[in-house]
């Protein structure tokens, strides 16, 4: 089945980006560094970020795999590589660098890349697009919790 293989290629790629960017973090949330910024307080419990990135990437290969099927194009390949390229890149402009408002642009800028997916795709994979949905309100709250950093620090 074609659609099993798709999945498999996202779930490769999407994982692998996951280690990338948690490899280019370092220690990140470990660090002195980042324990002593003063968070937001809904800030999560550290092993819940685990699990949501593992609900995330899991629903969105799920996601691209029904769209690369159906809608494969150089304008699709560009925007799924812009966004592995914010996430990769966000880990290690936040908690390497420490650059927290630049960081603020990077996670703003995947927020709009992965709604621009949902809108912009809804038509051509349908129900398919509500895989998108833990994605979008994780990232609303990441950047929630990146901009309480940038204003209370």
């Amino acid at each position: 089945m074609k659609i099993v293989k798709y999945i498999i290629f996202f779930l490769i790629i999407n994982f692998g980006s996951l280690a990338l960017g948690s490899w280019l973090m370092e220690n990140g949330p470990m660090t002195p560094w980042y324990q002593s910024l003063n968070q937001a307080p809904w800030t999560p419990p550290g092993w819940f970020f685990g699990v949501a990135w593992t609900l995330i990437m899991v629903c969105f290969s799920i996601y691209l795999a029904y769209l690369f099927l159906k809608s494969d194009s150089k304008k699709l390949r560009l925007a799924f590589a812009l966004q592995v390229f914010l996430n990769v890149i966000w880990n290690y402009v936040f908690f390497n660098q420490h650059f927290v408002s630049l960081g603020l642009v990077v996670i703003s800028t995947l927020t709009v890349v992965i709604f621009t997916f949902f809108f912009s795709n809804f038509k051509t994979v349908q129900n398919k697009s509500y895989l998108l949905l833990p994605y979008m309100v994780w990232l609303l709250i990441a950047t929630s919790l990146n901009a309480y950093i940038v204003l209370y620090n």
